[in-house]
């Protein structure tokens, strides 16, 4: 157990690493950064598809904005272009994300909420009109 404790306190350092609050926003980026892969991995096993949830685009945009601090902080050129304009798309799929969402509209006959487009309630199966206002129950069809 005595090799275990050389491993994590090296010279008195958690791993071997001087400590700061730019290592911490730096371990911080690339923790974020990391962690959306689990999230992906779950939704996808979850849903037995694959599924690229809006929790894996915050992720992104955490990770490489921390990421990109910590770089500017470093200046480090070829870390501040690896993360420089990545957070663009990751921006553009958040914001198309909400749209698709608010596009979504509510079943008057079941309340719940139906994709975009759609002429049927995927729940409850009433007719929705173009704008979801009037519905004809699956019993009147």
């Amino acid at each position: 157990m005595d090799w275990l404790t050389h491993v994590i306190w090296q010279n008195g350092k958690l791993f071997g690493i001087d400590w700061s609050v730019w290592k911490i926003i730096g371990w911080g980026g690339n923790a974020a950064f990391f962690s959306r892969f689990f999230v992906q991995w779950y939704a996808t096993e979850k849903k037995k598809q694959v599924v690229v949830p809006t929790a894996f685009w915050w992720l992104s945009l955490a990770g490489s904005l921390l990421l990109l601090t910590y770089s500017l902080h470093q200046e480090d050129s070829v870390f501040i272009f690896a993360y420089l304009f990545t957070w663009i798309p990751y921006i553009r799929n958040l914001v198309i994300h909400r749209r698709h969402q608010n596009a979504h509209t509510n079943c008057p006959a079941c309340g719940k909420s139906c994709p975009p487009q759609s002429n049927f309630c995927p729940h409850c199966g009433a007719r929705l009109t173009a704008v979801g206002a009037s519905v004809t129950s699956p019993a009147l069809r």
